[in-house]
C-alpha cells in the first residue's frame, strides 16, 4: 500500500491514537499517594458541590457558581446526562442548554476545579438515569459488556469524550477528575463493562484522575471498583464505615454527601438540617477527607425528565430538585450554606468570595385560567403515528420519549362487561366515544366496568408516563402499555396511536370540559424569578411563553413550579395548562415556594 493511500486509510484513527498517547503523556492535576490526595506535590482536599447544568437555565449557570464558590467549595460536580444531548440517536447536541464547554469554562473563570461523572449512566433522579430512550428499548443487558450497549456508549463517547479533552487541566482547563461509572456496585458485576469505560476514557485523551463512586458496604467496593480509578463513597451519614472501607493508598473521599434529599409524589418533602449536614461533613474532613456535597444546588426536572423509583410501587420524582440544597431552587441561601462556608473557609488561603444578594422575585399575581378545548379534542387533532396494528405499542416502539400517548380502537361490548390494561405503564385516562369511564394506574386500579348496557363506540386510553424508573434493576423498563387491552375474555384488536408532543398544545377554540387545554395571560413588569401555581388543578403539565416547567398533582408535596427569570419578557406572557383530570380556575404567581409538609429524612 502506498504511502499516500494508508495515510487516507489510517490517518484519522493514526492520529486519534498519537493523541490519545501524547495526552497520556501529561500529568494529571490529582493523583493519590499514601492515603491522601496530591497536587503539585502537596496534600490537597476536594471540597465540592453537585450543581447539574440541564437542571438551571443556562442564563443562570454563572450565578449558581458563583453562589457555590462563595459557599467555600473549591470544586463543582456534574454528570453528563446522555439521555439529554442524544434524545435521538445519531444527533448529538452540545449547544444552547447542552453546551457542556461553555459550563465548565464559565467554571473555571469563577475559580473553581471540575468533577466531571459523564458515565453512561447517572441516577440522579433523572429519566432513565440518563440512559436514551430508545436505547434501553432495544438492549436488554443495560450497563454490561453487551455488545449492542457498548457499541452505542462508544459512539457517544466518541462525540462527547474529544469535547472534554481539551477542557482538562493537563491542557490548562479546569476539569481535574472523571468519574469511571456511578454506584454500579449496588447493581451488576461485569467488570470488563467497569474495565471498557475506563480505557475508553483513557483511549479517548482523558489523562485526570479517575474515580468510581459505591455505597458503604464491602460488597458494593468490591463490584463498584476498577483498578487505576479511586474509590469514592456515597452517604448520607456513615464516614466511620468508609475509613474502615477505604482501600489501601487511596485518599477518603465522599463523592455523594447527601445533605438533603428528592420527593417522589404522594410523599412529604425530605428536609435535612443544618445541623445534621454539618456534623456529617465536620467529621469528614477532621478524618482528612474530601467531599462532594449532594446537592449543592438542585435546581428543577423541567419538562418531563423526571425519573422514578421503584419499591414495590412506582415512586415517580417531582418537578423540583430543589433537595433542601444549601443554594436553593431559584439560588436562595440557607442556613446549610453558612454552616458549610464556615467549614470551609479554613481550607482556604484567602478570604471567601462574598455572599451574594437575595433573588427578586415577581410580585404576587392571579390569572383567570380559560379553558380552550378538551384532552380528547385535543388527542384527536394529532396525526397517528405509523399503520394500525393489532396490539397496543409500546411508547419505546412509537418513538415516544415521554409524556402522553393516546390509544385509539373501536369496540363492540356485550352487557356487564369490565375492561383491563395488562402492563400499564403508568396511568390511564380511559373514554368511551366522548364520555370519560374513568382513570387506571399501574399500582392501583388496571380494570373498570364498562357502560351497563353494552354497546359500541370509540375506545381512547391515554397513558401518561409518570417518569422513567433512574435506580435499581428496573431501570430502563418500557413505557405505555406493554401487554394488552382485554374487554371481558377478549383482546382488543386494531390500535391507532397518536404522541402528545411535549410543545406547548395548541389552545384553539373547541370542546370545553374539565380536562384538556387552557389558557392565561400574565402581565409582569419586569422578567423576575417567579414561582407558579395551579390552585384547584388535580394532574396536569405548565408552559410558560411555550417553555414546559414541568408537572403538578395535588396529591403532592410540591405545590409550586419555579419559573426562571430568563423564561420571563416584559409586559404580557402565556400560561398554557394540560389537565388530565380536572382544571383549576386560576394560574397564581406566589412570592414564596410551597414544597410540601417536611420531613427530616437522611438518606442511607
Amino acid at each position: 500500500m502506498s504511502n499516500l493511500l494508508a495515510a487516507v486509510v489510517d490517518g484519522p484513527t493514526a492520529n486519534a491514537a498519537t493523541s490519545a498517547s501524547a495526552d497520556l503523556a501529561l500529568d494529571s492535576a490529582l493523583s493519590w499517594r499514601d492515603g491522601e490526595i496530591i497536587r503539585e506535590g502537596a496534600p490537597h482536599r476536594i471540597l465540592s458541590g453537585a450543581i447539574h447544568y440541564f437542571r438551571v437555565h443556562p442564563d443562570q449557570w454563572e450565578d449558581r457558581l458563583r453562589r457555590l464558590a462563595a459557599m467555600g467549595a473549591n470544586t463543582v460536580d456534574t454528570y453528563i446526562a446522555w439521555n439529554f444531548h442524544e434524545r435521538t440517536e445519531g444527533d448529538a447536541r452540545f449547544d444552547g442548554w447542552r453546551d457542556i464547554e461553555r459550563f465548565i469554562r464559565i467554571a473555571g473563570e469563577v475559580g473553581l476545579d471540575v468533577f466531571v461523572r459523564p458515565s453512561p449512566y447517572i441516577c440522579a433522579e433523572w429519566s432513565n438515569g440518563g440512559i436514551p430512550f430508545w436505547l434501553s428499548g432495544r438492549v436488554d443487558a443495560l450497563r454490561t459488556s453487551d455488545p449492542a450497549f457498548l457499541a452505542a456508549v462508544d459512539a457517544w463517547y466518541d462525540r462527547l469524550i474529544p469535547l472534554l479533552v481539551p477542557l482538562q487541566a493537563a491542557h490548562g482547563g479546569s476539569i481535574v477528575a472523571v468519574q469511571v461509572e456511578n454506584e454500579y456496585g449496588s447493581f451488576g458485576s461485569d467488570h470488563a463493562y467497569l474495565a471498557h469505560l475506563r480505557d475508553g476514557l483513557r483511549s479517548r485523551g482523558i489523562v485526570e484522575m479517575l474515580t468510581t463512586a459505591d455505597g458503604i458496604t464491602a460488597d458494593m467496593i468490591e463490584h463498584g471498583s476498577v483498578p487505576g480509578a479511586m474509590t469514592t463513597f456515597t452517604f448520607g451519614t456513615g464516614v466511620a464505615d468508609a475509613v474502615e472501607l477505604r482501600r489501601e493508598g487511596e485518599a477518603l473521599m465522599c463523592s455523594e454527601l447527601w445533605g438533603g434529599w428528592f420527593d417522589h409524589w404522594g410523599e412529604r418533602h425530605h428536609v435535612r438540617s443544618a445541623t445534621s449536614m454539618g456534623g456529617t461533613v465536620g467529621e469528614l474532613l477532621a478524618q482528612g477527607g474530601s467531599v462532594s456535597l449532594y446537592m449543592a444546588h438542585g435546581g428543577t426536572n423541567f419538562g418531563l425528565w423526571n425519573g422514578a423509583n421503584h419499591d414495590d410501587v412506582l415512586q415517580p420524582t417531582v418537578t423540583s430538585y430543589d433537595s433542601d440544597a444549601p443554594i436553593g431552587e431559584d439560588g436562595t441561601l440557607n442556613p446549610k450554606f453558612h454552616a458549610l462556608r464556615e467549614l470551609f473557609a479554613p481550607f482556604h488561603a484567602g478570604a471567601l468570595p462574598d455572599v451574594p444578594a437575595v433573588p427578586r422575585r415577581q410580585a404576587a399575581a392571579s390569572a383567570v385560567l380559560a379553558p380552550s378545548r378538551s384532552l380528547l379534542e385535543l388527542v384527536r387533532s394529532l396525526p397517528a403515528v405509523g399503520e394500525q396494528t393489532p396490539g397496543p405499542q409500546t411508547f419505546e416502539r412509537l418513538g415516544a420519549e415521554d409524556g402522553l400517548v393516546a390509544y385509539e380502537s373501536p369496540v363492540v361490548f356485550s352487557a356487564g362487561t369490565t375492561l383491563t390494561i395488562d402492563g400499564l405503564h403508568d396511568r390511564a385516562s380511559v373514554f368511551l366515544d366522548d364520555e370519560r369511564l374513568g382513570t387506571l394506574d399501574r399500582d392501583g386500579e388496571t380494570s373498570l366496568a364498562m357502560p351497563e348496557s353494552g354497546g359500541r363506540g370509540l375506545l381512547t386510553i391515554v397513558v401518561e408516563s409518570l417518569g422513567r424508573i433512574n435506580y435499581g434493576p428496573r431501570t430502563g423498563e418500557g413505557k405505555g402499555i406493554m401487554g394488552s387491552v382485554m374487554i371481558g375474555r377478549r383482546f382488543v384488536h386494531g390500535w391507532t396511536h397518536r404522541i402528545v408532543p411535549q410543545t406547548a398544545p395548541d389552545a384553539a377554540p373547541g370542546m370545553v370540559s374539565s380536562d384538556g387545554v387552557a389558557v392565561a395571560r400574565i402581565e409582569v413588569a419586569e422578567a423576575l424569578d417567579a414561582w407558579l401555581a395551579v390552585p384547584g388543578g388535580s394532574k396536569g403539565m405548565v408552559w410558560l411563553n411555550g417553555f414546559l416547567l414541568g408537572r403538578y398533582w395535588k396529591v403532592g408535596p410540591q405545590e409550586t413550579l419555579y419559573a426562571p427569570a430568563p423564561l420571563w419578557r416584559e409586559g404580557w406572557n402565556e400560561v398554557v395548562v394540560l389537565e388530565t383530570d380536572a382544571l383549576g380556575s386560576t394560574v397564581e404567581i406566589r412570592e414564596q415556594p410551597s414544597f410540601g409538609p417536611p420531613e427530616e429524612f437522611i438518606g442511607s
